[in-house]
């Protein structure tokens, strides 16, 4: 059902894709075409947030791009403060006059997690403010398992090939391919 609700929005897509890791895939992900329609994400976003209901917690952060509409949602649903980090000067930080209070219980969101590598950007602000994450909650999962850091729960799992720009099958057959995420490749 959940797959449904995605395709409809044609938030699933299919082509050739260079992830914001800098590995290539067929398939990608692009939530933000489900976060566009606010009844759809709040479906999709339920069945996260009755899995968080059960975890003590002050706080929602989400990484921007991606994450800040998940945390404002999960926020709303749940009934806790939402904000969102974001990078400054290539760094990711806490602006706009947001506080993590020493001791505070966090849970960061994501639309898509993969490799991790901006929820574990956003985990160390969290940190360094003195915060203690206890999860991170995304729409998708892609991570196959290989995302440990923290409890992750999610809408959706799924399992999409990604491979090493030498070896990806799509660039052998010289298709191009497209940058749809919001971070730069270093």
């Amino acid at each position: 059902m959940l797959i449904d609700i995605l395709k409809q929005c044609e938030a699933l897509l299919e082509g050739h894709f260079l992830l914001s890791s800098g590995k290539h895939s067929n398939k990608y992900c692009q939530c933000a075409k489900l976060l566009q329609y606010p009844d759809k994400a709040e479906k999709v976003l339920k069945v996260v947030a009755e899995e968080l209901k059960a975890l003590d917690f002050d706080l929602v952060v989400g990484p921007a791009m991606g994450g800040i509409i998940v945390a404002y949602e999960l926020g709303r649903q749940l009934g806790k403060p939402a904000i969102f980090t974001e990078r400054e000067n290539g760094e990711m930080c806490l602006r706009r006059g947001f506080e993590i209070k020493k001791g505070q219980k966090v849970i960061i969101t994501e639309d898509v997690v993969t490799t991790g590598k901006s929820f574990k950007e956003a985990a160390e602000v969290i940190k360094a403010h003195g915060g203690e994450v206890v999860a991170v909650a995304c729409v998708v999962d892609r991570s196959n398992g290989a995302v440990v850091d923290y409890p992750l729960y999610s809408a959706v799992k799924l399992n999409i090939d990604s491979f090493e720009k030498e070896n990806c099958p799509l660039c052998k057959e010289g298709i191009p391919y497209v940058k749809p995420g919001s971070r730069a490749i270093k």
